[in-house]
């Protein structure tokens, strides 16, 4: 690989840990938070509400920024600014404040996602190989650095103000640093404004993959420790393993993931993931203990790991020249489910129960499956 490709394979992957960080670091001190400035639980559901919401927002107004700077200097643009919200969240006195930062941070960090995919979908076009797994691995792997850093945080009694200034400010060399490594989009003029033409509808299909996906996950994030304790007796110690085995069976499988495209090819991948999520939340959902659970949990994640990474590289690579926007409009459509997901799981769950309203998980495998069948077929 050229150096310059090697030095944007290193950045682009050095983004995503960044982002896992930054993104981690808050999710970590929420209870914090929520002390902090005195929320109640329907004013933190309205906080945490205005940060995803912020993020949506972004990716779906992201297209035309992108078009004009390209990913590379939207990146430049959109990490100081990630880490200076990220204070501003630190900073808030009040509730009305914390909205509104919390809104902010949502928002820079919502562009950040989308033009560190569309630079990740820039380095793949430009080394022919297969790289977005990588990419992704190294959210997660800021994301488990984000937990370890606050546990590490809590224990030196620093405060959720504190620990959250010190990540924003060590966060903004680091940005600087990394603007140097990206490189320019094709068909781009250093940063002049590209013609806007109709994006390929496979991109809207890739949405629909990546709106599932991302459902799943959220679906899981937020209701797999009721229904471990609630529905199949697990004690509270068991029960808050559900997460961290499937975090970690998508992280494992996204180090490998790349190679496996290279082998296979995405649709292949992508087919394989939406079958075996769709069979392990039938083990989920059927399950008479929570150990037999945990393991359709991991299973689950292994194959959901690579899943949104090659979907939203497909995206990009469908039309090289406009890969960012691509890529944002992808994210957007998809980005619509993680917020869609756990609510209604609550919605169906007070209607029937969190047993049956979990089996939309085999649903939505099902739909990823199907999806495939609209892809062009890759090596």
């Amino acid at each position: 690989m050229a150096p310059d490709l090697t030095r944007a394979r290193l950045g682009t992957t050095s983004s995503f840990v960044l982002c896992g960080i930054m993104s981690g670091t808050l999710t970590v001190r929420v209870p914090a938070m929520t002390d902090t400035v005195h929320l109640t639980k329907s004013q933190l559901g309205i906080v945490l509400l205005a940060w995803a919401l912020g993020g949506l927002l972004a990716m779906q107004g992201s297209r035309p920024m992108l078009r004009r700077l390209g990913s590379g200097r939207s990146l430049t643009l959109s990490m100081p600014l990630s880490a200076l919200t990220l204070a501003g969240v630190a900073l808030a006195p009040d509730y009305v404040t914390l909205i509104v930062a919390a809104a902010a941070f949502g928002m820079a960090v919502g562009l950040f996602d989308i033009s560190m995919n569309a630079q990740g979908a820039v380095a793949e076009n430009a080394s022919g190989r297969s790289l977005m797994s990588g990419f992704h691995a190294g959210w997660s792997i800021g994301a488990i650095a984000s937990g370890a850093i606050g546990i590490g945080a809590i224990r030196l009694g620093l405060s959720f103000r504190d620990h959250l200034l010190l990540v924003a400010v060590a966060s903004l060399p680091i940005a600087a640093a990394l603007a140097r490594t990206y490189l320019p989009d094709p068909g781009s003029d250093d940063g002049g404004a590209a013609v806007r033409r109709r994006l390929p509808p496979v991109v809207y299909v890739l949405g629909v993959v990546v709106f599932a996906a991302f459902m799943i996950e959220g679906m899981v994030g937020d209701w797999n420790g009721l229904y471990l304790r609630d529905v199949l007796g697990a004690p509270e110690s068991l029960a808050a393993l559900g997460y961290p085995l499937f975090a970690g069976g998508m992280l494992a499988a996204r180090l490998a993931g790349d190679r496996l495209r290279r082998r296979y090819g995405a649709a292949a991948c992508l087919r394989f993931g939406g079958l075996v999520v769709a069979l392990s939340f039938g083990v989920v959902i059927t399950a008479p203990v929570a150990e037999v659970a945990l393991v359709g949990l991991l299973v689950a994640g292994v194959a959901m790991a690579t899943v949104i990474p090659f979907a939203l590289s497909l995206a990009g690579g469908a039309d090289p020249a406009q890969s960012g926007p691509a890529i944002a409009q992808t994210a957007a459509i998809g980005y619509a489910g993680l917020l869609l997901g756990p609510v209604l799981i609550g919605f169906l769950a007070d209607a029937t129960s969190l047993r049956l309203a979990l089996s939309v998980g085999l649903v939505l495998g099902a739909v990823i499956w199907l999806s495939t069948r609209y892809l062009p077929a890759d090596s």
